[in-house]
């Protein structure tokens, strides 16, 4: 297939800039692939699509404020530098705006010295491997001095951080948040689960892939940038249980379907407590071998997102209801509307 197969007209107006106040508030696009129907709702009306016995896979991963504007030590130059992955102890993979500035052994400084990295490593699209000295706790020090990562298509600044958090966060390490999963709130969740749906955590850090446009014509030929993914005991045993009563396995959003493609995908089906690094790019044709239902955001066109979905609702069928979503006004993307793909 071909990088135009997945294009589509979005007026740069639907990109949402800002989160809406009631995180549940939010439009819901219902995908039925059986019958090929297309619903709207809102999204606090997912309860009615959701069956008991049914299990919600969520992606548990926080995001850091990842985002650190220093100074060269040299020059005293700018310098704009993107947390991406923690490789080992203080080094880490980031991207770095100008590049160019930044060579083996360059030093940035942050917060007047309060962090230094050094260059050690420089990789291809701006990407750099620096280690980092500081006083005290890396993440604390974090804290003070960097900013939430959003995406570059939002030129609003966040005036509260943890909207760009779900309210289920937990394990540090992203660079971008599991943006499907902003639009639960707690009373949701627990009505989900008083519903008697089963609520199950896998963690996915979500890393350069998230950034990184597809440039060839021939999406065979994109390479997809690996992240690390966990699933404990306790989820896979969880997960086991829902596939052998035949109920239906719904993650939220394309990183906790890529976690559990994936370890499908090794283990024959079975889930099992795993960690690693995945770099799996779904595309159609592919045959799901873990779930059976997804709730995902409105995605670019032309990018990884869209391409999966397109292999779990059949492309003709997605950008038809991409047509939809820009005739009727969905807000797009980040802080955008979703959909569920049933």
């Amino acid at each position: 297939m071909e990088i135009e197969d997945f294009d589509f007209d979005l007026p740069e107006e639907l990109i949402a800039q800002t989160p809406l106040q009631e995180r549940a508030s939010s439009r819901l696009m219902v995908l039925n692939r059986e019958n090929r129907t297309i619903s709207h709702h809102h999204f606090y009306d997912i309860l009615d699509f959701l069956n008991a016995g049914d299990c919600l896979v969520l992606n548990d991963t926080k995001v850091l404020p990842a985002r650190l504007y220093g100074v060269k030590e040299e020059t005293g130059a700018k310098v704009e530098v993107l947390l991406l992955t923690q490789i080992e102890n203080d080094d880490w993979e980031v991207l770095v705006k100008p590049a160019k500035k930044i060579k083996i052994g360059s030093k940035i400084s942050f917060g007047d010295g309060q962090l230094i990295a050094t260059c050690l490593e420089t990789k291809e699209h701006g990407g750099r491997i620096l280690r980092f000295e500081y006083q005290g706790i890396f993440y604390e020090v974090l804290d003070q001095l960097g900013e939430m990562p959003l995406p570059p298509y939002i030129k609003e600044q966040l005036e509260e951080k943890d909207r760009y958090q779900t309210v289920f966060a937990k394990e540090q390490g992203s660079a971008a948040a599991p943006t499907a999963g902003l639009h639960f709130t707690e009373t949701l969740l627990e009505k989900i689960k008083q519903k008697g749906v089963g609520i199950a955590f896998i963690t996915l850090h979500v890393g350069l892939g998230t950034f990184r446009p597809v440039s060839v014509d021939n999406i065979k030929e994109h390479e997809m940038h690996a992240e690390f993914y966990q699933m404990t005991q306790e989820t896979a045993a969880q997960l086991n249980e829902v596939k052998k009563k035949g109920n239906r396995i719904i993650s939220v959003g394309t990183t906790s379907t890529r976690t559990l493609e994936t370890i499908a995908r090794d283990t024959g089906g079975v889930f099992e407590e795993r960690n690693g690094w995945t770099d799996i790019f779904i595309y159609p044709p592919y045959q799901f071998k873990a779930i059976d239902g997804l709730i995902t955001n409105f995605h670019l066109p032309k990018s990884t997102l869209i391409m999966l979905v397109s292999a779990l609702a059949d492309r003709d069928f997605i950008l038809e209801a991409y047509h939809q979503a820009v005739d009727e006004r969905y807000r797009f993307f980040s802080f955008g509307d979703a959909m569920l793909i049933i």
